[in-house]
């Protein structure tokens, strides 16, 4: 099965290719620097043309593609989504949706040995972070239900759901880094900042999909966890 995986949740474009019967495993990523706007609209196609002419893949030998759901940005999970679902359609290609949160705990599971619990965390902006947990151990299962579900919390909450675990937490992620004081201080453990653990990587996103029952275009719906800035700011304005 050939799988292309692309995720628009964080500022980063990840996008791969992956067939194990091939021996296939390409990535192509853009990283924007600090403080940089993200640049899905003109990054991500041109990343899935790049591996798949890596992979002399054509669009009819793709099987599947997985797509993250989020939660992120508003704007570059409405990038990423709208992508796959004109892909699936044009194409005749079955899409999965995966949890950005759950291919980063994914990412980490080798390295959990040790750890009661993997906490995925992303920058959520405005002084908040998105985060969900799971058990090292349910990590290799199809879809393991994750032991903290995911959403949208204050530094102090998300240091206060590690302390109420009461459990050895490795914390990966952008958002673990950009937390790292208050997670530590509950004590999590985390990464150096550049650690690979804490990139969203698209072969996660590959590897999850494999395993997943596949979903009409219409069907692929991003996790938000709460509203758009847009939106939020609308009634203080009104007000």
């Amino acid at each position: 099965m050939r799988v292309l995986g692309f995720d628009t949740a964080t500022s980063a474009t990840a996008v791969a290719l992956i067939d194990d019967a091939a021996g296939i495993e390409l990535e192509a990523r853009d990283d924007p620097p600090p403080n940089a706007r993200p640049r899905h609209t003109t990054k991500l196609m041109p990343l899935i043309a790049a591996v798949l002419g890596r992979g002399s893949t054509t669009w009819s030998e793709i099987d599947l593609i997985a797509v993250g759901l989020g939660p992120g940005t508003f704007t570059g999970l409405r990038i990423g989504i709208a992508t796959a679902r004109a892909l699936g359609q044009a194409r005749g290609i079955p899409l999965v949706g995966i949890s950005t949160l759950q291919s980063l705990a994914f990412g980490a599971r080798a390295d959990a040995a040790g750890f009661d619990a993997v906490l995925a965390v992303i920058d959520a902006r405005r002084g908040e972070a998105f985060a969900a947990g799971w058990l090292p151990r349910s990590l290799d299962e199809a879809d393991p239900p994750p032991a903290a579900e995911p959403r949208a919390l204050s530094p102090e909450a998300l240091g206060a759901l590690v302390a109420v675990a009461g459990a050895r937490t490795l914390a990966v992620g952008e958002g673990a880094v950009k937390f790292r004081e208050v997670l530590e201080r509950s004590g999590a453990s985390i990464p150096e900042d550049g650690s690979d653990l804490h990139r969203v990587t698209a072969f996660n996103h590959c590897r999850l999909a494999r395993n997943r029952r596949a979903s009409a275009p219409d069907e692929i719906r991003p996790e938000y966890l709460r509203l758009p800035d847009a939106e939020i700011s609308r009634p203080a304005r009104n007000r």
